[in-house]
């Protein structure tokens, strides 16, 4: 099979859960693209998106070097963080190169395609956006939260959240990939500040309902204080539907094991419990179930396996297709 016969798989999110996904599908024989979302405002790429008004280069940085083959040494380089007491204190090498190439080339997208073809980059990389844009919440009792750094410390429930400044506007590119796409696949990650940046946007939220894909969700296995405290996994898909439509996440990943009772206890100190897999529900949704044992076991906190999520997928992949 030539690679332009493979299946187009795209990956859209951001936070810690999205590369660890992606190191998973990197090696698969796939079209693989990932859609990242740019609403951070936190840490080095807060400063920088202050001082230089470009998107958020975080999420980016680390989706980069997820998906590069290049020498380690090189890629522990690109996510070196200085610690030292001046100017540089806390920057990431990586959020700073991001910025210098979005200087040169003029174009932030532009910036990450040629960061990507130096770190040899398997797959392709896309911004959400190239606009420098900030996310808020409107909670329940009406009250409106800026800020993705500042939502989940307000410690109310979220309603909904949005994007400023409208219109907001997509990357064309990303358009594009999700049209194309044979399995969208929405990463776990921070659900209301790290996937629905990434998926509320106009034309991205119309382009994943009528995409002739299958559109999976890999759901959370613990729950976020601030964000989803109490969410079982059909709260989960849910908040998506209520954000971008009913028809728009076919399917769910779960885990399927209970958690130690140790490690929960660790989580329980930051608000943290194990999202309940709660079957009838997410049934009665419509949703294909897809289950596992999909933790990694080696890690001391809780992350998913890249292996065996990616096995899933594939799984999924060639269920759905003629690959």
């Amino acid at each position: 099979m030539t690679k332009e016969n493979l299946p187009h798989v795209v990956v859209v999110g951001g936070g810690t859960g999205m590369p660890v996904l992606l190191r998973g599908l990197k090696d698969l024989p796939i079209q693989l693209t990932a859609l990242v979302t740019v609403a951070d405002d936190g840490g080095s790429t807060g400063r920088l998106r202050n001082e230089m008004a470009i998107p958020a280069p975080g999420d980016i940085r680390n989706v980069i070097a997820a998906l590069s083959d290049a020498e380690p040494m090189l890629i522990e380089l690109f996510q070196h963080r200085f610690d030292v007491g001046n100017g540089l204190s806390g920057h990431s090498m990586g959020n700073l190169l991001l910025a210098a190439m979005t200087s040169i080339t003029g174009n932030f997208n532009m910036g990450i395609r040629e960061i990507s073809r130096v770190l040899n980059v398997k797959g392709k990389i896309y911004p959400i956006s190239n606009d420098n844009m900030s996310l808020h919440a409107r909670m329940t009792d009406g009250t409106v939260v800026s800020g993705e750094s500042n939502i989940p410390l307000s410690n109310k429930k979220i309603e909904r959240v949005f994007l400023s400044p409208q219109p907001v506007q997509p990357l064309p590119n990303a358009v594009r990939a999700l049209k194309k796409a044979d399995l969208i696949v929405i990463a776990p990650g921070s659900l209301y500040t790290s996937i629905m940046p990434t998926i509320i946007m106009p034309q991205i939220d119309e382009a994943i309902r009528e995409t002739s894909g299958k559109v999976v969700y890999v759901c959370n296995v613990m729950t976020q204080a601030g964000e989803t405290t109490g969410y079982t996994a059909a709260d989960h898909v849910q908040a998506i539907r209520d954000h971008i439509g009913d028809s728009s996440v076919d399917a769910i990943v779960v885990h399927n094991e209970p958690i130690e009772q140790a490690v929960r206890a660790i989580y329980a100190e930051e608000n943290a419990a194990p999202v309940i897999y709660d079957t009838d529900r997410l049934l009665d949704m419509g949703l294909q179930i897809i289950e596992g044992d999909i933790i990694d076991p080696t890690r001391s906190t809780l992350r998913h396996d890249n292996t065996k999520v990616s096995s899933l997928l594939y799984s999924l992949l060639k269920t759905t297709t003629d690959f």
